[in-house]
């Protein structure tokens, strides 16, 4: 009996150990969040164990994790419902920003300053924490003004050209894949973008409010960064 007892504590230790290094935590040093994008397909066979981390890292605070579909998958035979060719262009833009000669799924990209290919979660999470204790480059706050939102901007770290993003993401989703090289897999996703536009330009001096409109269903976020996608120096969810 006691040998059972102890086989089963220690089976219990093991996936407690598993557990624990499948989803990291992190300490913050600001209050800033970190944003982790990642750029992913439906059709896409390396992709479901990075979207599987992306939502692990979704449920973490002071985290704003987005997943961009990309649509140069589509042609594979399952059309990504997700993809949009914006989301596409907007990993292209990443490269030069981030002397890369080409574009692959999965693709990590930490606070639009760091590049990760096919994750090691161990060298992700090592660049969530590194940012995590960086103080953010300027000073935003929200407001809810009705069914919109004040977004106020100031004490940028430096001058210069910022595009005032706002994104939107679906919370949840299931899909099950019928075709391409993810057939017969049925997928959980957290925060798959659906939306994304500029509130406006800001050359970080003095104090600026952009208006967000009425906004739809899912969660919203907004991302400070620099022109032609550069560091992002400020983030914040909305809802």
């Amino acid at each position: 009996m006691i040998q059972k007892l102890t086989y089963i504590r220690r089976i219990a230790a093991q996936i407690l150990c598993l557990l624990t290094l499948s989803v990291p935590t992190f300490s913050y040093g600001q209050t800033a969040p970190v944003v982790v994008e990642l750029f992913s397909s439906q059709g896409c066979a390396s992709c479901p164990p990075v979207d599987e981390f992306l939502f692990e890292l979704a449920q973490q605070r002071n985290i704003i994790a987005l997943g961009w579909h990309v649509d140069y998958w589509d042609y594979i035979g399952w059309k990504d419902a997700f993809a949009h060719p914006a989301f596409t262009e907007r990993q292209k833009a990443y490269a030069p920003a981030l002397k890369q000669r080409m574009i692959y799924t999965p693709e990590f990209i930490i606070n639009g300053a760091e590049s990760l290919k096919v994750g090691r979660r161990a060298e992700i999470a090592a660049l969530i924490q590194k940012y995590a204790h960086l103080a953010p480059g300027a000073d935003l706050s929200v407001r809810r003004v009705g069914a919109s939102y004040d977004v106020m901007l100031q004490n940028a770290q430096s001058t210069g050209r910022y595009d005032v993003q706002l994104v939107s993401v679906s919370p949840f989703d299931t899909v099950e894949i019928s075709h391409g090289e993810n057939a017969g897999r049925r997928l959980d996703y957290a925060n798959s973008v659906t939306g994304w536009k500029n509130l406006g330009r800001w050359d970080g001096l003095g104090q600026t409010t952009y208006e967000t409109g009425v906004l739809g269903p899912g969660r919203y976020a907004v991302l400070v960064q620099h022109q032609n996608n550069g560091e992002i120096v400020a983030a914040e969810w909305l809802n």
